[in-house]
This record gives C-alpha cells, sequence and structure tokens, in this order.
C-alpha cells in the first residue's frame, strides 16, 4: 500500500509542482530489478519476471504514512 501511494504522490508532484529543484529531488528515482526467474517443471513450465522496484523520496514518505497508520490500529 505504501509503495502505491508513494507512486500516486509522485504522479501527483510531476504535474502539480512547477519545474524546479524541490520538484527534481522529490521525483528523481532509482529502479531496482530482479528476474526473470523461469521454473520448468515436467508438467508445468512458467516464467516470473522481470520485477522491478521504483524507490524516490515521495514512495518512501508513503511508506511511512501507511506504515504510521497500520501501527496506530496495532
Amino acid at each position: 500500500m505504501g509503495l502505491f501511494l508513494g507512486g500516486l504522490l509522485t504522479k501527483l508532484s510531476e504535474i502539480f509542482l512547477p519545474e524546479s529543484a524541490a520538484r527534481d529531488f522529490l521525483t528523481t528515482s532509482v529502479d531496482a530489478s530482479l528476474g526473470p526467474l523461469a521454473v520448468d517443471l515436467v508438467a508445468v513450465a512458467f516464467t516470473l519476471g522481470p520485477l522491478t522496484v521504483t524507490l524516490n523520496v515521495l514512495t518512501l514518505v508513503g511508506i511511512s504514512i501507511v506504515a504510521l497508520i497500520a501501527r496506530s490500529w496495532i
């Protein structure tokens, strides 16, 4: 949920923030990918991937917000 909230915050900031250093800082991201992973069993064969995670400052903010909300419910 935090990754989705962070992605939403990133897209909204790309749309509504003017071109500036703050916008560049908030929306510059790092991509990490894993895959593809191939599984070949006798009866079934499938491939998963590649799985890519994109992280930036707003994604970390979204994860933190969801973690705080989940912590308050527990």
